[in-house]
C-alpha cells in the first residue's frame, strides 16, 4: 500500500488526476487546491464547472483548515454517521475556485478508508473525488465497469482494491453554519 501512496502523492504533486478506490465507488481524484487540476477533471468527466464536485480530507482537523465555521451538528453527524456521508459547507476557504459551487459552498466528506486517509494525510492537502464515470454515464460499480476514455484520461490508476466492488456513492446533506440540517441524497 505504500508504494501506491508514494506514487500516488507523486502525480498529485505534479497537478495529475487519479483513478483511486475510496470509501465508497472508485474515483477521479485530483489536488483540491489546484484549479488546473480540476479543471482537467471537469474536462475528463465532460461535466460544466458549474456542477460542484466532492472533496475528501483524511480527518476533522483538516476539514476545520478549509471550512471556518463548522455548525457544532456537524461533529455529531461525522461521529455517528453509520455509512460514508458527504456534507456540504458554506464558505470554504483554500479551495481551487473552479471547485466551489456558485452559491460558495463545498461537498466534503471526511474519508473512513484507511488507504484515502493515508493518502490525504501524506499528501496534505484534500483530493477531489468523483465517480469515475462520463457525466451521465451510470456509475461504475466496480473498477472492471469503468470506460477506457476514463482510463486513459488519468495520469496513474491505483493498484489497489480492483477487485472488490458494489461500494454505493455517499449520503449529502448541508448542514449550514448556523446548524439547519437539509438531505439532498440518502
Amino acid at each position: 500500500m505504500q508504494d501506491e501512496i508514494n506514487t500516488a502523492v507523486a502525480t498529485l504533486k505534479q497537478g495529475g488526476l487519479l483513478l483511486y478506490p475510496t470509501d465508497t465507488v472508485w474515483g477521479i481524484g485530483c489536488d483540491a487546491t489546484d484549479e488546473e487540476a480540476v479543471a482537467r477533471v471537469y474536462e475528463l468527466k465532460k461535466r460544466p464547472d458549474a456542477k460542484a464536485l466532492i472533496c475528501l480530507v483524511s480527518d476533522v482537523p483538516m476539514l476545520e483548515k478549509y471550512i471556518p465555521e463548522i455548525a457544532d451538528v456537524t461533529y455529531d453527524v461525522i461521529d455517528l454517521a453509520t455509512r460514508p456521508t458527504t456534507i456540504i459547507y458554506d464558505n470554504p476557504k483554500g479551495i481551487a475556485a473552479n471547485l466551489v459551487a456558485p452559491d460558495n459552498t463545498l461537498a466534503i466528506r471526511v474519508a473512513s478508508d484507511v488507504f484515502c486517509q493515508r493518502l490525504i494525510r501524506k499528501f496534505g492537502k484534500p483530493l477531489v473525488s468523483t465517480s469515475a464515470n462520463i457525466s451521465g454515464a451510470p456509475t461504475p460499480q466496480s473498477y472492471t465497469e469503468i470506460s477506457n476514455e476514463i482510463l486513459k484520461g488519468v495520469d496513474y490508476v491505483v493498484n489497489l482494491h480492483r477487485e472488490t466492488g458494489g461500494g454505493q456513492p455517499s449520503s449529502i446533506i448541508k448542514i449550514s453554519k448556523d446548524g439547519v440540517v437539509k438531505i439532498i441524497r440518502k
